[in-house]
Formats: C-alpha cells, sequence, structure tokens
C-alpha cells in the first residue's frame, strides 16, 4: 500500500466536558496508552502524512504524544475565532490528494477499517453505521446509493426517525473539496460553530455525489463520557488478549486478567486470573500466579506469587517469587523468596533464600539506600537488612536479625538477638486475676 496516497486529520481540540474531569479528553488512557496514541498508530499504517488538531491543553497533549511519536505535524486551532469540527480544518493543508479526518475520541478505530476509505475514488465519503435504537443521533438519509442529507433528530420527520442509519463522524474527501468548501463554511448557527458536516449539504448543492461507506461500529465507537471509556477499555482489552494468546499464552479466566498495550510475551508462559501486567513488562516463560500485579518489569524462567507485587524496574530471572512477596527496582537471580517479604533496591545473587518477613530497609526517610545479597546466602525469617549494607557468599542470616553491617566474611553466620527476660506471675497482676 501506497502511504502517499492519503492524509489524515486527526481532530483533537476540544475539551471533552462530558468526561466531567480536568484532563484533556483524547489523554484518558486506554490500557495504559492514551486514546490519541491508538488513532495515530493505526493512521501510521496507511499514511505518512498526520496531522493533530490541538486546542484544549495544546501543550500537554503535544507533550504527551510526543512521548511515542516524533513524525507528527501538530495544527493549533483558533478556537475562539473558528470553533467547531470545521473551524478546526481553517489552517490544515494536507499533502496528499486524498484526505480522511478522523475524531480523536475514536480509540477503536483500525488501519483495516481505515484502508477501506482508499477503495473508492469518490470526492466526498461518509462513514455510517445502523443502530437498532439510534435515538439522539443525527439520521443520514441515503438515495441511489448517495447521501441526500443529514438530519437532525430534533429536525426530522416522523418517516426520518424511522431512519436507523446514522453518521459515524469519519470522512474522506478530495483534496480539491476542502479547498473549496472549507473556507464557504460559516458559524450561523444555534453554538454559532463552524460544522464539519455543512460541506455535506454544500456539496450535495453543487450536485457532489456522497458516497456512504459502512463501517464496524465498535471500531467507530466514540468515546464521550467516563462510562464510554470504560466500554472502550473492554474491547481493546479483549483484542490485546486475543493477539497475546494466538501468539501462544495460555490465559486462565482472560477476561478477570488486566493488560496493558505495552507488555510482551516470549516463549511458554502461563498468566492466571486477577493479575494485573502494565507498562514495559516483559514475561518470558514464566508463570505469573492469580491476584499478581506485575509494573514494567522483567520476568524470565520464573514463577510470581499468587498475589505478589512487582513494582518498576524489577528483574526476576530463575526464581521463585510466593505470595505477598513485593519487590521493587531490584535484580533476582535464581532466587527463593517464598511469601511475607519485602526487596526493595537489592541485588540477589543465584542460591538465595529469602525467609518469611524479610525486609530491606532501604530508605531512612531522605535517601534511598541498595542491599547487595551474595550467592547461596541463607536470610533467615523477620530479618531486617538495614541498607546500605552487603552480604558475602554463602553466609546464614539467622531468624528475628537486625542487620546494620556488611557480612564480607564467607561461612559465617551473622545473628542479633536480645536476651529473653521472663517476669514471674505478671499475667495475674496485668489481669488482675487471683491464682
Amino acid at each position: 500500500m501506497d502511504k502517499n496516497k492519503i492524509s489524515i486529520i486527526i481532530l483533537a481540540a476540544g475539551k471533552g466536558s462530558r468526561m466531567k474531569s480536568p484532563k484533556a479528553k483524547v489523554l484518558h488512557a486506554i490500557s495504559g496508552k492514551p486514546m490519541l496514541y491508538y488513532i495515530i498508530k493505526s493512521s501510521r499504517q496507511i499514511s505518512d502524512d498526520i496531522s493533530v488538531v490541538i486546542a484544549h491543553q495544546k501543550e500537554v497533549v503535544r507533550k504527551e504524544i510526543e512521548n511515542y511519536f516524533d513524525d507528527i505535524n501538530y495544527i493549533i486551532q483558533d478556537t475562539n475565532k473558528f470553533p467547531g469540527t470545521g473551524g478546526a480544518m481553517k489552517n490544515v493543508t494536507p499533502k496528499n490528494e486524498k484526505v480522511l479526518i478522523l475524531n480523536g475520541d475514536m480509540p477503536l478505530i483500525t488501519s483495516d477499517s481505515l484502508n477501506v476509505f482508499l477503495n473508492t475514488d469518490a470526492k466526498v465519503i461518509m462513514s455510517i453505521f445502523n443502530l437498532k435504537n439510534p435515538n439522539g443521533y443525527g439520521r443520514v438519509v441515503i438515495k441511489n446509493k448517495e447521501v441526500q442529507k443529514i438530519v437532525e433528530q430534533k429536525d426530522a420527520s416522523v418517516d426520518e426517525l424511522n431512519i436507523t442509519t446514522v453518521n459515524a463522524g469519519v470522512y474522506a474527501f478530495s483534496k480539491d473539496i476542502i479547498d473549496k468548501y472549507i473556507p464557504k463554511l460559516t458559524n450561523d448557527n444555534a453554538q454559532n460553530e463552524y460544522y464539519l458536516t455543512d460541506i455535506i449539504s454544500l456539496a450535495r448543492k453543487d450536485k457532489v455525489s456522497i458516497s456512504p461507506l459502512l463501517v464496524d461500529e465498535e471500531n467507530f465507537k466514540g468515546v464521550n463520557s467516563k462510562e464510554d471509556l470504560s466500554d472502550a477499555e473492554e474491547i481493546m482489552q479483549k483484542r490485546i488478549k486475543s493477539t497475546i494468546m494466538k501468539n501462544g499464552v495460555i490465559m486462565q479466566l482472560p477476561s478477570t486478567i488486566y493488560i496493558e498495550e505495552s507488555v510482551t510475551f516470549e516463549g511458554e508462559c502461563i498468566i492466571e486470573n486477577g493479575c494485573r501486567l502494565t507498562g514495559n513488562t516483559l514475561i518470558n516463560n514464566s508463570h505469573i500466579k492469580s491476584g499478581s500485579v506485575i509494573e514494567d518489569s522483567i520476568v524470565k524462567n520464573s514463577d510470581i506469587g499468587p498475589l505478589a507485587h512487582l513494582r518498576p524496574a524489577s528483574y526476576v530471572e530463575n526464581s521463585h517469587i510466593g505470595n505477598f512477596v513485593e519487590v521493587k527496582k531490584s535484580s533476582l537471580k535464581g532466587v527463593k523468596a517464598g511469601h511475607l517479604s519485602y526487596i526493595g533496591d537489592a541485588q540477589v545473587e543465584d542460591g538465595t533464600n529469602i525467609g518469611a518477613g524479610v525486609i530491606t530497609c532501604n530508605y531512612d526517610g531522605i535517601k534511598k539506600y541498595k542491599t547487595i545479597i551474595g550467592k547461596n546466602v541463607f536470610v533467615g525469617s523477620d530479618t531486617q537488612l538495614i541498607a546500605p549494607v552487603t552480604i558475602e557468599d554463602d553466609v546464614i542470616i539467622a531468624a528475628g536479625t537486625t542487620l546494620t553491617s556488611d557480612v564480607i566474611k564467607k561461612g559465617s553466620l551473622a545473628i542479633s538477638r536480645t536476651k529473653v527476660k521472663t517476669i514471674k506471675d505478671f499475667y495475674y497482676k496485668f489481669f488482675n486475676i487471683k491464682k
């Protein structure tokens, strides 16, 4: 496919007041990425000329999208002089002869669903879909396979209200149509806005053919509220997990699992129910057990959980991480940490066992410090390792120890325990019980 055939304009200037949020509408996240990211990602697969029209929180929107793409044209809409979807096109100068106009709140659009707009040479293509209940939508009147007009519900006749065909909100125009009709748009309406849909009526008056294109409602679903956002999230999750499973990952009760778009898998992997995998996480030949959370981490040849938590920048290889173990910014290679431990800012080497209740005390309230544990170290239960601290290979740390200094001699036992003091008959005195 020739990417030079089409220019794509994405309208992302609106406030999205129905989202009831201070955040720009197009930056609301779905599966770990802003909505606008997915639209650009799909667009780039069919075009090399992509422009995003921005206005509300324009600098925030641009900065966020530049984290993912560095080849996007940004156009600032003057919403004071030229509000509305038509106003967004006032300063746009597309390179190619065909122009596809998308909305920034349609994160479920795919490259395949956009590609169909290239299959016809019509000067004006208007996307449509059919709804069982079109209430609230403008109706699209079609005759002889051509769009005759768009009728807003409040203006529709009884017969027009029975029409189930509605405007999907995506258009393809030839460049000469844009050049001719965008300057003719006016804001002579109740909202005092410039509407892109007015091109349809202007073109019809000039007897320009308007071709309707039936599209899948799911792909062109707009997100206008937090409920819409949730619905789109569910669809996106199904797509992500379907692709992952087709590539060989086993998922148990996939509907209970949350996996972000950026997570990758290699080899034979099992993900049990109730897991959450986010960020730039890599799972390689590993078993992630139920209820575990993994964030921006790498897991290789290991089993994690159930109910374990790998926080960002953790690297776990050839290891067993059991239930209620939390790992943060640590490297564990060939380690067993069966349960109930916190391992933060640590480096732990092969053959080491971390007992229940072990804590690396990595933060003194001002700075973070590192714990280094060598090979074949046995760290007993309920041990506190006060960082910075280094433990040499082949060392035993006795249960209940609070370690405040390095153990640098191989084969050593480190132990710190207070002497047990027994007070006779204290129980009876405390509860005022006669013996």
